[in-house]
């Protein structure tokens, strides 16, 4: 029997992978939503047990998150995700977090992927990996209500607030930062007191160009709308890393 086109996986807020609140972390929220995105790729192959098998591998270009209610501790919960769109070098993937007896939909997600090669580190064409077998799997009709993602626009008045030196739990498989590293990294830029007034409503990420091991990350934020905040983050102080927007709301 053929695979369905959504996958659907089951998690539970572990205990230590929740904040004072006993509510889900963002980045642990954030490792299940790509684990559920490398399971349901693996299964289908196309995921990165056959990519690196041919030297490929899928890098992450935009990541957003819009929560209506966070998990708590020791809910279990569903990531279900799918394939929304396959272009030549680009993939758009969903999510959608709902309770294990599918009454709830705590929030969702969009993304965008793209495939480099491991050894030149430039864009693959998607539709030449395993006869183009991602085209098969787009799922056109699930929808996201989730508002489509957009570009993160910054001026010039940003303010440098934190560096930080990138270490060895930084790193992923791919060999540079991890992409949920740089969202707890911005995350850890407001302190407990401000978690307990407001909590994280979306999240949305860009990520410009990769860092590794021993780069010295500078991070600067701006103020947008009401209880949102955009930061950059450049390895260097001069090569832009990253952009994202944080929008908070009142608990």
């Amino acid at each position: 029997m053929k695979m369905n086109k959504v996958g659907r996986y089951l998690e539970m807020a572990s205990p230590f992978h929740c904040d004072f609140s006993h509510e889900l972390f963002m980045g642990h929220l954030g490792n299940h939503m790509l684990n559920a995105a490398d399971f349901h790729s693996r299964d289908r192959g196309f995921g990165m047990n056959y990519l690196n098998t041919v030297n490929k591998t899928w890098v992450l270009s935009r990541l957003a998150i819009e929560m209506d209610e966070m998990p708590r501790e020791y809910d279990r919960f569903y990531v279900e995700t799918w394939v929304e769109s396959a272009m030549r070098f680009f993939t758009n993937r969903n999510f959608r977090v709902v309770s294990e007896d599918d009454q709830k939909v705590y929030g969702y997600g969009r993304s965008i992927w793209a495939m480099i090669d491991t050894e030149t580190r430039q864009p693959c064409n998607l539709l030449d990996i395993n006869d183009g077998a991602l085209t098969e799997w787009v799922e056109t009709d699930k929808q996201n209500p989730m508002e489509k993602l957009s570009r993160v626009k910054m001026g010039d008045q940003a303010q440098r607030v934190r560096s930080l030196e990138t270490g060895y739990s930084d790193v992923d498989i791919n060999g540079h930062i991890n992409s949920v590293k740089y969202i707890e990294h911005v995350l850890d830029l407001w302190d407990l007191g401000w978690y307990k007034q407001y909590r994280i409503k979306r999240f949305d990420v860009a990520y410009v160009a990769e860092a590794h091991q021993g780069d010295i990350l500078s991070f600067y934020m701006e103020p947008a709308e009401e209880s949102s905040f955009c930061v950059r983050i450049c390895k260097d102080e001069t090569t832009e890393v990253l952009r994202s927007k944080v929008v908070f709301v009142k608990r």
